[in-house]
C-alpha cells in the first residue's frame, strides 16, 4: 500500500475532492483524520472509510479558527501518535466582478483559502519538524496561475498559496518536510455545480482532452505527492486540468 502506516489530516474532507481523497487514502493503508465545517458530511466519509475496512475519524474543523486547527492537531497526535500527510484541501468561492465584490465576500475567501491554510500548516508543521518528516499538499487551482473574471478574492488566495507552497518548500525541506501544491482545471464538485451548464461546456471544449475533472483525478494527484513515490518533489505546482492551460 502506498500510504501503510501513514497518518493524513484532510481539511474540507466532508464532501467533493476531500471525501475522494480521504476514501482512497485510507484504501492505500494511511489512517485519515477528516477535518471539515460540515460534521453530517465529515461523519459520512468516515463511515465509508471503515465501511471499507480503513481506519479514522471526523474533528470539526473551521480552518479559520487557528485554536481549532490546533486541537485537531492534538487530537491526532492523542490517536495516532503522529501525522505524516496534511492535505489543505478545504476552499470556498464567493464569486462578483471587482466592482460588485462585497468587503464580506473578499474577506471570507481570504480567511478560508488563505490564512485557513496557514493556521493548519503552521500546526501540523511543528510535529512534522519535530519528527523530521511529513508532507504538505496545498490546493491551488489555474485560476491561482490564469486569473479568471469574476474570482479576483479566489484567484488571489489561490496565487497566493503558490508563493506560500515555494516559501515552505524551502523553510521546511530542510527539516525534512515537504510541500506541493496541486492546481485542478475545472472538476465535477459540488462548488462547481453552480457553475452555468453554458461556462462549463466552454471549459470542456478549451480542454485538451474534451473533458472536465473529477474529484479522483486530484484525489490520484494528492497520493502520488503525499507517497515515498514523490520523496524528491518538493516545492513544485502541479497541474491536473486536462492541458487546459497549455
Amino acid at each position: 500500500m502506498r500510504l501503510g502506516n501513514k497518518t493524513a489530516i484532510i481539511t474540507g474532507g466532508g464532501s467533493g475532492i476531500g471525501r475522494e481523497t480521504a476514501v482512497l487514502f485510507a484504501k492505500e493503508g494511511a489512517k485519515v483524520v477528516v477535518g471539515d465545517v460540515n460534521e453530517a458530511g465529515g461523519q459520512e466519509t468516515v463511515a465509508e472509510i471503515k465501511a471499507a475496512g480503513g481506519d479514522g475519524f471526523f474533528g470539526r474543523l473551521d480552518v479559520t479558527d487557528k485554536a481549532q486547527s490546533r486541537q485537531l492537531v492534538k487530537d491526532t497526535l492523542s490517536r495516532y501518535g503522529k501525522i505524516d500527510v496534511l492535505i489543505n484541501n478545504a476552499g470556498i468561492t464567493q464569486d462578483a466582478f471587482l466592482t460588485k465584490m462585497t468587503d464580506e465576500q473578499w474577506g471570507k475567501v481570504i480567511n478560508v483559502n488563505l490564512s485557513g491554510v496557514f493556521f493548519c500548516t503552521q500546526a501540523v508543521a511543528e510535529v512534522m519538524m519535530a519528527q523530521g518528516s511529513g508532507v504538505i499538499v496545498n490546493a491551488s487551482s489555474i485560476v491561482g496561475l490564469n486569473g479568471n473574471i469574476g474570482q479576483v478574492n479566489y484567484a488571489a488566495t489561490k496565487a497566493g498559496l503558490i508563493g506560500m507552497t515555494k516559501t515552505l518548500a524551502k523553510e521546511l525541506g530542510r527539516k525534512g518536510v515537504r510541500v506541493n501544491a496541486v492546481a485542478p482545471g475545472f472538476i465535477k464538485t459540488p462548488m462547481t455545480a453552480a457553475v452555468p451548464d453554458k461556462i462549463l461546456e466552454m471549459m470542456k471544449e478549451k480542454t485538451p482532452l474534451l473533458r472536465l475533472g473529477v474529484a479522483k483525478d486530484i484525489a490520484y494527484a494528492y497520493l502520488y505527492l503525499a507517497s515515498d513515490e514523490a520523496s524528491f518533489v518538493n516545492g513544485a505546482i502541479l497541474s491536473v486540468d486536462g492541458g487546459l492551460v497549455i
